[in-house]
């Protein structure tokens, strides 16, 4: 059985590690790397550069010079592979959150899933909040989606709407109240508080979080 602390050291989000470290530059000289693992591997820094730049400088204030610079990629390299600056975040904000919502998945199904509903929550939830703390940059470019308008926004109800499946083994609910609307009303509730705290700056405040998190989530719909 994999541990949840191994859970979390599989994932590699973007802003995790510097694009320009010297391991992962592209060396002149013969290559034996494919064209295909060449843009993999610059695609991976510049998601990076992207993490870390809108982190740092906010949405509106990451330049894509800035974002080339701390991938160590070119501006022509970035365009080959995005659109523009709006496409970089996204895949960067929809690759990132893809990650997490797999892991936590799997630190549910590992607490015992239906057989213990409560219990798989909280482990699902202490992925999620462990792996925004340990890698900020992410954690804040995460926050900053919603400054992109309307692409943004739609990435976000994605992400929001993933997390539906932790509700497949959850009891029943209240009779008078539909479920689906239950579900969205808490999930919404435990984004803004984990919103609310990176935005505060409070990132290692976010473990505290949990026992709060889980009851929002768990009391709806075991509290009789």
């Amino acid at each position: 059985m994999t541990s949840a602390r191994g859970t979390e050291e599989d994932l590699v989000l973007p802003g995790a590690r510097s694009g320009r470290e010297p391991e992962r530059s592209l060396r002149p000289g013969p290559r034996r790397l494919t064209p295909e693992e060449v843009a993999s591997r610059q695609r991976e820094r510049l998601l990076d550069g992207v993490a870390t730049t809108v982190a740092a400088n906010g949405y509106a204030g990451a330049r894509i010079s800035d974002i080339c610079r701390a991938a160590g990629v070119t501006r022509p390299v970035f365009y080959e592979l995005f659109s523009g600056k709006e496409d970089a975040v996204i895949a960067a904000y929809r690759g990132g959150t893809q990650q997490v919502v797999r892991a936590m998945r799997r630190a549910y199904e590992e607490a015992g899933g239906a057989a213990d509903w409560p219990a798989a929550v909280r482990a699902g939830l202490r992925v999620l909040l462990t792996v925004l703390t340990q890698t900020p940059a992410f954690a804040t470019m995460v926050v900053e989606i919603e400054s992109l308008g309307p692409a943004g926004r739609q990435a976000r109800a994605e992400l929001l709407a993933s997390f539906r499946w932790f509700f497949t083994d959850a009891p029943a609910g209240p009779a008078r109240v539909p479920r689906s609307e239950l579900v969205d009303i808490v999930v919404g509730a435990v984004h803004a508080a984990v919103h609310r705290a990176v935005d505060e700056g409070r990132l290692t405040d976010l473990p505290l979080l949990l026992d709060s998190l889980v009851h929002v989530l768990v009391a709806p719909f075991t509290s009789e």
